[in-house]
């Protein structure tokens, strides 16, 4: 079902992501919040490439392909494409309408899966968006990369270029709909050629050389502070962090009332 439907894009999906995009949302977007960008000339006029970005807010893929020419492509559940009736329809046209396509599920998992989808569409010239942390980051700063967008960019032999978002976490913060008025803006960095480990996408050490390097990047293009935790892991870390902080409190409560009572 999901290979059909990332084979079978046709061109009512297609007509409608540029409809999004210039005619209805796109226009919208840009009146209110005036996007900003750098770098644009990085991206090429044609050809396959990868854009690898930070993620702040589930804004970016909004934001990131309103300001450069090309359809951006991000791989998404199947779920989201296997729905019935109208609403089925409505929600199918609207993912793949917004530059999004199924996840392989013929494959073992979501990420060989994701990684099989994304190496179609690299094959037919098109422009993958990939967030290497792998979700979004709960307090702005940049997490360690999973190795999956060095993977891809030596299994399909095309650049990567870093993408950093600025803002979007201030338009849209994670947990809230919409948060307070900023221009969110985007910097492309140039691309970066890994030809030089052609070969070597089973050497998890160059793996991870690859992903560090384009995380480096994304850092020096957001100002971010870079922090070596997965993100999830480092979003667990402060939920601990706080509980304790919060006993610690409650017990320093407790004992001050307990001090006036026994005074």
């Amino acid at each position: 079902m999901s290979r059909r439907l990332v084979q079978g894009r046709g061109n009512v999906s297609c007509v409608f992501y540029w409809f999004l995009k210039f005619l209805a949302l796109g226009p919208v977007l840009k009146l209110i919040f005036r996007p900003w960008a750098e770098g644009t000339e990085n991206v090429p006029r044609e050809g396959a490439v990868i854009l690898a970005s930070n993620h702040l807010s589930y804004s970016d893929w909004l934001f990131m392909p309103l300001v450069i020419p090309r359809r951006v492509t991000f791989v998404a559940k199947a779920e989201y494409f296997e729905g019935t009736g109208l609403k089925g329809f409505l929600q199918r046209q609207f993912f793949s309408g917004s530059g999004q396509v199924p996840i392989d599920r013929s494959s073992g998992s979501a990420a060989a899966g994701a990684i099989r989808t994304q190496l179609r569409l690299l094959a037919d010239g098109e422009v993958c968006g990939i967030y290497p942390e792998g979700t979004r980051s709960h307090d702005g700063k940049l997490y360690r990369g999973r190795t999956g967008v060095a993977r891809l960019a030596l299994e399909a032999k095309v650049p990567v270029i870093p993408v950093a978002v600025i803002n979007t976490d201030v338009v849209a913060p994670p947990g809230r709909i919409f948060g307070r008025y900023a221009r969110p803006g985007v910097r492309f960095g140039k691309p970066l050629d890994f030809s030089r480990y052609e070969g070597m996408q089973d050497d998890r050490y160059i793996l991870r050389a690859i992903t560090d390097e384009i995380l480096y990047e994304i850092m020096n293009l957001s100002g971010q502070e870079y922090v070596d935790l997965y993100a999830p892991d480092a979003k667990k870390r402060d939920k601990e962090l706080e509980r304790q902080a919060a006993k610690e409190r409650d017990k320093a409560e407790a004992d001050e009332v307990w001090e006036e009572i026994t005074e």
